[in-house]
């Protein structure tokens, strides 16, 4: 994903539309215009959620929106876990192990619960799913924990 200049043209949202509606798009684009402080025609690090962003230099509109379309309803799950799995691996060894696990807990739950007890729960969960706290993820296996009837990681863009 790149740090090209990004201006919206008709061909980028013809280019994106798939995963979105024209006006999805326009609204996306307007919050992309917002993130983008700098106006340099893509996200740094900085102005986007540093978390999801160690996985990429910086992104452009069309970035942006790719990044995005993995949390829409035509997202297929496959896709949805991809996106997912390369959020927790954050070193980008193609595995997950309890503590990159554990950050984004920390990171989405922040002061709401101690670390004792996202471990806690995490440990459940792992052993629920037939791992332990010493269990690698690879992706087959948040596939296989996440790929199940009824769950939705969707996402609805709020139209200006």
């Amino acid at each position: 994903m790149g740090s090209a200049s990004s201006m919206l043209t008709q061909y980028d949202i013809e280019e994106v539309q798939e995963h979105f509606t024209q006006q999805e798009i326009v609204s996306l684009y307007k919050r992309f215009c917002q993130l983008d402080r700098n106006a340099k025609g893509f996200i740094s690090a900085d102005e986007f959620l540093s978390r999801l962003l160690k996985m990429v230099d910086g992104l452009n509109f069309k970035d942006f929106v790719a990044f995005l379309s993995a949390f829409s309803s035509k997202a297929s799950t496959p896709q949805k876990i991809e996106i997912i799995f390369k959020i927790y691996d954050s070193d980008g060894d193609g595995k997950v192990v309890f503590n990159d696990i554990i950050e984004v807990l920390r990171d989405m739950t922040g002061s709401f619960m101690s670390d004792e007890q996202r471990e806690e729960v995490l440990n459940q969960l792992l052993n629920e799913a037939g791992y332990s706290r010493e269990s690698p993820l690879l992706k087959n296996d948040f596939i296989k924990i996440f790929d199940y009837e009824g769950l939705r990681m969707e996402m609805e863009v709020p139209i200006d």
